[in-house]
């Protein structure tokens, strides 16, 4: 028999997700280096269409400043994935219309979490959970 984590570990990862579903989002518009904190965790990223918001992408990182705001909003498509599927799903033909799809459309939210395997855990349980349009690769 395999040893399973305690119930206590699945209220843990259910209110993760709750926490994060429950964070106002921040739009990438609106976005400044600021805004945002430089400690470990998890983050969503979402399209918004009206008044829904479409999950697009759930990471981990160990800092939150750093990979929203450098990476996904200002970095090369070498540090943020998300602009490489768009491009590579012809939302977008270039990354510099990436990047501006990501500013016009997009908002973060985020949850902190110092424990890495926490965060891995929390990130997996919310990808499945949520099912990202992207961020979810075949397997190697």
């Amino acid at each position: 028999m395999i040893r399973r984590q305690s119930k206590d570990w699945d209220r843990f990862l259910s209110k993760s997700l709750e926490q994060l579903l429950n964070r106002l989002p921040l739009k990438f518009s609106q976005m400044t280096p600021s805004l945002l904190p430089k400690t470990a965790g998890v983050y969503l990223i979402t399209k918004i269409e009206g008044d829904i918001e479409i999950s697009y992408y759930v990471g981990r990182t160990k800092n939150i400043r750093q990979r929203l705001y450098n990476n996904h909003l200002m970095g090369p498509l070498a540090n943020a994935r998300l602009k490489k599927y768009l491009i590579d799903n012809q939302i977008c033909s270039t990354i510099d219309e990436a990047k501006d799809f990501i500013r016009r459309h997009c908002a973060a939210r985020w949850i902190e979490e110092e424990d890495y395997r926490r965060r891995g855990a929390i990130e997996s349980f919310c990808t499945a959970v949520l099912f990202p349009e992207y961020g979810i690769d075949e397997e190697h």
